[in-house]
Formats: structure tokens, C-alpha cells, sequence
């Protein structure tokens, strides 16, 4: 679900090509699930192979990483782990409104509603351990470093930027401010042109910039008063956040009183459920065990995996590999 701060935050347009050498850390189970919903038939169903494997999600990731590898960006990218405990009601409402679109699907495809088919099975997508190992197995055959998070990807991605190991997070959502990165990129995945909704239409997609700094300095607030506002108006931690708090009155409410206790007092919000939430954005674990090498692409084991396990199209992948200058000796050296 994620914090929606979007209405607060002013967001920069920037080209891929201002991103050139920079190194941006990827909340990688964000990415996998954009793919893995959106990569999809005519009908909503994924893509998979003649065995009946889902692939959308390593379309995805080959096609766009490759692209980004090729305009000079340094991509990292970041697994989540154990997720926090308080999370759990939040996985419990996921795992419901999968079951509830499932059920919608099943109608749909029972009556060949094609439209139906399509709006519900995105709705259905489940990210599971085999499609991340299978994730890090084509990042590894790319060069691409990745990190094991203790825990909240994005809490470590943030981690990373802040110490600075990288430039930018890459998410679409906003958490990753909460953790306090400086910068966030959206937009990464889906940069291009895209079809408008049951139009005839396509729209530009560009990459967008937020900066933690300069957007705290515009709402006057400091960055233990974001995280309160972002708890008034719901986290994955406390979803529905407090009933009638949109991300405005949130703002009214942080400038207006000088302590929590005091907000949550006034909203009808538990102070101690408040601390909770609060305690798990400002002490998430994270890891210093990681080592940022970009090694030689392995072309011959990409497409051992891609074309021969898993049927990917010969001509799609040779194409993608082939704009790689074979002359250079590896990532690093051509980035």
C-alpha cells in the first residue's frame, strides 16, 4: 500500500540520461511486482513458459535493466526480509484482497468477460520465493549486485543512500522517505510511452526526482514530524490510518501541537500504538554486509537461462545483448 504523500510532495521530472553514472538503489520486490502485475496478456493472464512458468517478472526485469545498464546507470538491488511483526494485519488485508479479486476472476472467466479478466488478475498476483531467486539468479548472470535486507527493503535501501552507497531509492512508493533517504526516483520501471486506459492515447512516462530535504524545508516540518504525519494518514503498519485524516489535516494537525501525545490525544489515536508504529520506521534493522561490485555480464549462462530454460525469444535476448559493446571487459569498466 505504502504512505500516500503524494498531494505534500513536489516531484522533479528528470531524464534517464541526467541519471548517467549515478548509482540507484532498487527496491527490488517493488519492481518485481510492477512487472509481475502489469507485464500481462490481453486477458490479464501472465506470461509464462511451455511449462506453465510464470516469466512476466523476468520480462520485466530483463528489458527495463538492460535499458538502464545501457543509458550508464548503476542499479542495486535490495530484497526484503523478515517483515516487522506489526505488519502482519497488513499482510492479513493483502492476502484477503487477493482472495476477494480471485473470486471476481474466476467470474469473469467463467462468463469470458475480457475486460473483467484483465481488472481483476493483477489484483491476484502473488510475488513468490522462487520468482525472487529467480530475480537475483539473472542479476547475478547481469553483473548486478544485490543486498539481502534483515528486513523492510526499503528501510535498507534508504540505509544506503543516507550513508551514501547510493544516489536514489527507487520505489514508486513513498516509504522510503519515512526511512529517511534523501532522494527517491519513481517511475524508473515504467519510463516511456504508455496507453492511456480504454483510449486510443499514450502519455510520456519520465522518471520523477523527490528530495527528502527541500520538500521537509517547504512543509516546515522536520522529519519526525513526517513520520507522524504519514501515521495520521496510514502506513503499512496502520493502513487506515485515523478516520478523517487525509494527508492535509495531517500536516494542520503536526505544525499545530508541539508533541505526539498531543495529536493523538485530539485524533482519538492510542499513544501507545502510536509509539509502536513510530519506533518500527526509527529502529528497522539493517546491514552493513554488502559489497557493491558490478562484474563481467555472463551473455552465455543469460541466455542458457532465458532462451533455453525458461523459452524466452532467441532473437529478444540476442538483441538486447548484442548493444553491449563486446569490447568492454565488464560493467564496471563500461559504466
Amino acid at each position: 500500500m505504502g504512505v500516500n504523500l503524494k498531494v505534500l510532495f513536489d516531484r522533479e521530472e528528470v531524464k534517464l540520461d541526467d541519471l548517467q553514472n549515478k548509482i540507484i538503489v532498487v527496491d527490488g520486490f517493488n519492481m518485481l511486482y510492477q512487472f509481475l502485475t502489469t507485464i500481462r496478456g490481453p486477458d490479464g493472464a501472465v506470461f509464462t513458459n511451455k511449462k506453465g512458468v510464470t516469466t512476466s517478472h523476468l520480462i520485466g526485469l530483463f528489458s527495463r535493466v538492460t535499458n538502464l545498464m545501457l543509458r550508464g546507470i548503476k542499479l542495486v538491488f535490495v530484497f526484503d526480509g523478515k517483515p516487522p511483526a506489526i505488519k502482519q494485519k497488513e499482510r492479513e488485508r493483502r492476502i484477503q484482497a487477493k482472495d476477494v479479486a480471485a473470486v471476481a476472476l474466476k467470474k469473469a472467466m467463467k462468463e469470458e468477460d475480457v475486460a473483467g479478466m484483465k481488472k481483476f488478475a493483477g489484483r491476484t498476483a502473488k510475488l513468490t520465493k522462487e520468482m525472487v531467486d529467480q530475480a537475483k539468479q539473472l542479476l547475478d548472470y547481469l553483473g548486478i549486485p544485490h543486498v539481502q535486507a534483515p528486513s523492510e527493503g526499503e528501510a535498507q535501501a534508504s540505509y544506503m543512500v543516507k550513508k551514501g552507497s547510493g544516489w536514489a531509492v527507487a520505489s514508486q512508493d513513498f516509504d522510503s522517505l519515512l526511512y529517511e533517504t534523501p532522494r527517491v526516483i519513481q517511475n524508473l520501471s515504467i519510463t516511456g510511452k504508455r496507453k492511456l486506459p480504454k483510449k486510443f492515447a499514450y502519455v510520456t512516462v519520465l522518471p520523477e526526482l523527490i528530495e527528502l530535504g527541500p520538500n521537509l524545508k517547504k512543509l516546515d516540518i522536520d522529519i519526525d514530524q513526517l513520520k507522524t504525519l504519514a501515521i495520521l494518514i496510514g502506513t503499512d503498519y496502520n493502513p487506515k490510518g485515523v478516520s478523517g485524516i487525509g494527508p492535509k489535516k495531517a500536516l494542520a494537525l503536526v505544525k499545530k501541537y508541539k508533541k505526539p501525545e498531543e495529536i493523538c490525544e485530539d485524533v482519538g489515536l492510542d499513544f501507545k500504538e502510536f509509539k509502536e508504529i513510530k519506533k518500527t520506521f526509527d529502529d528497522m534493522p539493517v546491514t552493513d554486509d554488502y559489497n557493491l561490485v558490478w562484474s563481467t555480464i555472463k551473455k552465455d549462462k543469460i541466455k542458457k537461462f532465458l532462451i533455453d530454460e525458461l523459452d524466452f525469444s532467441e532473437i529478444r535476448v540476442n538483441n538486447a545483448l548484442d548493444k553491449f559493446n563486446t569490447q568492454q571487459k565488464s560493467l564496471g569498466a563500461f559504466l
